[in-house]
C-alpha cells in the first residue's frame, strides 16, 4: 500500500475540510527521501506532523488510525455497539467524514466513509479508471426506507449478502469474510499504529511484555530489532525473549514472554530484564515493533510522539531506517508527530505538515510548501522556531 491522500471532517477538533497529501510537487528534492510509484505518482517517505501543544496533531493521527481500524476490523464489534467516533463539539450531531486515497496493485482507490456512532451513512470504494473514478461499491443510507441502497460494480459480493452488513461495520470488513478479494486485500493493508481512539499508547511494563510476544513470533524481526538497538549504542548487544511462568493472585498461572537485555563487560554476557532498563531502551523496543513490519512488508507506520522517551538525537537514525533504500526495499512511509523540532533539519518543505489551533478550537493544517515565499533553501528549524510559518505555541 501507498498512502496518497487524507481527508478529514468534523473529526474530533477538526471541523472544516483538513487535507492530509502526501504527493508532491515537481519542485521537491530528487533524493532519497521520496519514491516514484508504478501511476508516476511522486509520494514523500515520510511526513511530519507539528504544532504547538493542544492544536490538534493527535487528532490527525488518529483519524488514519480509527480509518484503518473501521474498514479492516469493524465486523468483528458486536451488533448493538456504538462507532468509535467523536465529532466536534459544534457540529455534534453531524457525521464525521474520512476519506484515504492510496495506491494498491499498481492502481489508485479512494475510499470514503460518512458515519455518526450510531450508524454509517455513506461508504464508497472507487477506483481510478483512465482519466477518472469509478466507483466498485457504494452504500448508502436511505432513511425513509429505513435500508441500505447499495451499488456495485466488480465487487463480487452478493447483493443479499451485503444488504445484511451491520449499519455499525464496515462493507469492506464484512466483504472479506466472504472472501471478496480486493476486500481481503484492503484488510491485509499494513498500517500500524502507536494510537487508539484514547490517544497514544503509554510504554509502560503492560506494554513492554505485550510487544515481546510480536518478537517472540517473528525471530528476524528480534534479530533485527536487537542489532539496530545495539548500533543505536544503548549498552546493549543482544535482547533475547524468554518465556517465563506467570501467576495469577487466585493460583492460576500463564506462560508469557519476557524480554532481557544482554550486556557484554570484558567478554562476559549480563543478562538484565527490560523492565529494568531505561524508559528510553524500553520506548526504542516498543517503537521498532510498529516500524519493523512496515519496513519489511511495505505499509504506513502512524506514530504520534515519535520521540517519546528518546534523545532527540536519536530521530536521526529512525527516519534514516525510512530512507535508506536498503532498509525500506519496500518504500513504506512514516507518519508522525513530534515536539523535537530538529528534526526539520532533516526534511524538505513538502514532508512538513502544520498544526494550529483556532480561538473557536478547531484545527486547521497546511503543508509548508503551500506557504508563499518558502525557499528550498530556508532554515526550516530556524524559521519555525522564530514563528515565521506559525503553529507556534502562543505563550
Amino acid at each position: 500500500m501507498k498512502l496518497r491522500n487524507l481527508t478529514i471532517q468534523n473529526f474530533q477538533s477538526i471541523l472544516d475540510p483538513v487535507a492530509v497529501t502526501l504527493i508532491l510537487n515537481g519542485h521537491a528534492p530528487d533524493d532519497r527521501r521520496a519514491f516514484t510509484t508504478s501511476t508516476g505518482a511522486r509520494l514523500t517517505k515520510v511526513l511530519a506532523v507539528l504544532g504547538a501543544n493542544g492544536s490538534g496533531k493527535t487528532t490527525v493521527m488518529k483519524s488514519l488510525a480509527f480509518l484503518n481500524w473501521f474498514m479492516c476490523h469493524s465486523f468483528q464489534v458486536a451488533p448493538d455497539a456504538s462507532i468509535p467516533v467523536t465529532p466536534h463539539f459544534s457540529a455534534a450531531s453531524d457525521p464525521t467524514s474520512l476519506e484515504i486515497e492510496f495506491e494498491l496493485d499498481d492502481k489508485i482507490y479512494r475510499y470514503h466513509v460518512s458515519l455518526t456512532t450510531e450508524r454509517v451513512y455513506q461508504e464508497s470504494l472507487h477506483v481510478h479508471q483512465q482519466r477518472s473514478f469509478a466507483y466498485v461499491f457504494t452504500r448508502v443510507w436511505n432513511p425513509s426506507q429505513q435500508c441500505y441502497e447499495i451499488k456495485q460494480k466488480n465487487f463480487g459480493m452478493l447483493q443479499k449478502e451485503a444488504m445484511k452488513v451491520r449499519q455499525n461495520a464496515s462493507l469492506i470488513s464484512t466483504a472479506a469474510q466472504y472472501e471478496i478479494d480486493i476486500a481481503k486485500r484492503i484488510t491485509q493493508l499494513s498500517i500500524t499504529a502507536n494510537i487508539n481512539v484514547l490517544g497514544r499508547q503509554a510504554v509502560d511494563h503492560q506494554k513492554v511484555i505485550s510487544t515481546s510476544d510480536v518478537y517472540a513470533s517473528n525471530e528476524k524481526m528480534r534479530i533485527r530489532m536487537a542489532k539496530i538497538l545495539a548500533s543505536w549504542d544503548l549498552g546493549l548487544t543482544d535482547v533475547c525473549i524468554e518465556k517465563h511462568k506467570a501467576t495469577r493472585e487466585d493460583g492460576s498461572s500463564d506462560d508469557i514472554n519476557v524480554p532481557f537485555g544482554i550486556h557484554t563487560v570484558n567478554n562476559h554476557d549480563y543478562k538484565l530484564m527490560l523492565l529494568n532498563e531505561s524508559s528510553g531502551t524500553q520506548g526504542a523496543f516498543v517503537l521498532l515493533a510498529h516500524i519493523l513490519p512496515v519496513l519489511a512488508n511495505g505499509g504506513v507506520a502512524v506514530l504520534d510522539e515519535m520521540e517519546a522517551d528518546l534523545h532527540p538525537h536519536m530521530l536521526t537514525p529512525i527516519l534514516d531506517l525510512f530512507f535508506s533504500p536498503k532498509t525500506n526495499p519496500h518504500n513504506a512511509q512514516l507518519i508522525f508527530t513530534s515536539h523535537s523540532m530538529e528534526v526539520l533539519s532533516h526534511l524538505h518543505k513538502g514532508q512538513v505538515l502544520l498544526v494550529e489551533k483556532d480561538a473557536d478550537c478547531k484545527t486547521s493544517a497546511w503543508r509548508l510548501d503551500s506557504v508563499k515565499g518558502v525557499r528550498p533553501d530556508d532554515n526550516l528549524y530556524a524559521k519555525y522556531m522564530a514563528g515565521v510559518y506559525g503553529a507556534i505555541p502562543n505563550l
